[in-house]
């Protein structure tokens, strides 16, 4: 490969499979994993061999070329170690080379072809939720092994009674404390395939009791992880909306705690360009304050645009709680949201910004007659 044609493909790689997953490699995926697919479909593979195997080929070849290129550029830039041993770096060194190994050490094509499964691990770095999926498993890792320890404890205790009271009844099934564990998993998880049950009274009576602890084991497990994510959830809803709050020269001579109060009262909204906001005419329950983005109020013979910083909505929560003209955003805009309720209380709390609204809305008022 020459050296001028390596630049314009680290620009290419760049540009189409850079820090995220892009849709170039999404659909590289999702066309590899499909098509591997039909090679195991007998009649689809001999009708259309010759495409099927083309297509694994072409994305084959894209992943190999992306991982090149990604070496190439990672080297370059003093990260080639980190790289290869970085999860990025290693999912790309095996979607790239497993394959092809495959086939080299031997293994009938169709067989090594089996392996483009692993082409789904690339969309791992994709998926944003799953860095918060780790987070919670981290910070909720005592409950959730205090909760697996309970369950293994029940599994065992199950398998040792329902081996002790079944074994002379059913030998073949229950001749073994091994052999009553399949029976005890699949209880305990509740799926009850059916292929092995108790007959005696007693038996049963564990059958009965394991059940019910297994919904309660599940029922643990899914409590914790979801007190987890809700917690994350709001821990970064509170960090997005900080940021958002400390960027408003509204706020900005507020101090570390008042901005923490205010955070937990105002909500945000990320709104695309040409959408109305406010309506004249309707009732008003709420303010608005700009974090970024521009918008157009529409005021009787003129149209006045608000940037980075202003806020509006505020003369319905003053005194007449009647919408006086249509608001719209002009660009992407977030803006962030003050209830009536909580306006009252931020209010009463800060003083100082009820006196800079106050006046605010009296000088909006004046030019607006």
């Amino acid at each position: 490969m020459s050296k001028p044609l390596i630049p314009a493909l680290g620009q290419f790689v760049a540009a189409t499979a850079g820090r995220n997953m892009t849709r170039a490699a999404y659909a590289a995926v999702g066309l590899g994993v499909l098509t591997m697919v039909l090679l195991t479909i007998n009649p689809a593979y001999e009708a259309a061999h010759h495409w099927v195997d083309a297509v694994l080929w072409v994305c084959l070849a894209y992943f190999v070329l992306e991982w090149l290129v990604r070496l190439r550029l990672a080297a370059t830039s003093g990260r080639g170690w980190a790289y290869t041993g970085s999860f990025r770096g290693l999912v790309d060194i095996v979607c790239a080379l497993a394959i092809p190994l495959a086939l080299v050490l031997g293994t009938e094509p169709r067989t090594a072809w089996l392996l483009g499964v692993l082409w789904l691990v690339k969309l791992v770095p994709g998926i944003p939720g799953l860095r918060q999926l780790r987070r919670v498993l981290v910070l909720e890792s005592g409950p959730l092994l205090s909760v697996l320890l309970i369950f293994l404890m029940i599994l065992f205790l199950s398998s040792v009674a329902v081996y002790f009271l079944e074994r002379d009844v059913q030998p073949q099934t229950f001749g073994s404390i091994p052999a009553a564990l399949w029976w005890a998993v699949a209880t305990l998880t509740t799926t009850g395939y059916g292929d092995v049950v108790p007959v005696t009274p007693l038996g049963r009576m564990v059958a009965a009791l394991v059940m019910i602890s297994g919904l309660g084991v599940f029922g643990l497990w899914t409590g914790i992880l979801a007190t987890g994510f809700a917690a994350e959830t709001r821990r970064d809803n509170f960090l997005k909306t900080w940021e958002s709050v400390s960027k408003v020269p509204f706020f900005a001579a507020l101090g570390p705690a008042a901005i923490a109060d205010v955070t937990h009262m105002l909500r945000t909204m990320d709104l695309p360009p040409r959408t109305m906001i406010i309506r004249k005419g309707q009732q008003g329950d709420c303010m608005y304050f700009i974090a970024s983005g521009e918008v157009e109020v529409d005021l009787p013979g003129k149209k006045v645009q608000l940037g980075e910083g202003a806020f509006f909505g505020e003369m319905a929560l003053l005194g007449n709680n009647v919408r006086g003209a249509s608001v719209t955003t002009t660009k992407v805009s977030r803006l962030l949201v003050l209830d009536l309720v909580d306006f009252r209380v931020l209010m009463a709390r800060h003083p100082d910004l009820a006196v800079t609204i106050d006046a605010e809305a009296k000088r909006r008022a004046l030019e607006n007659k």
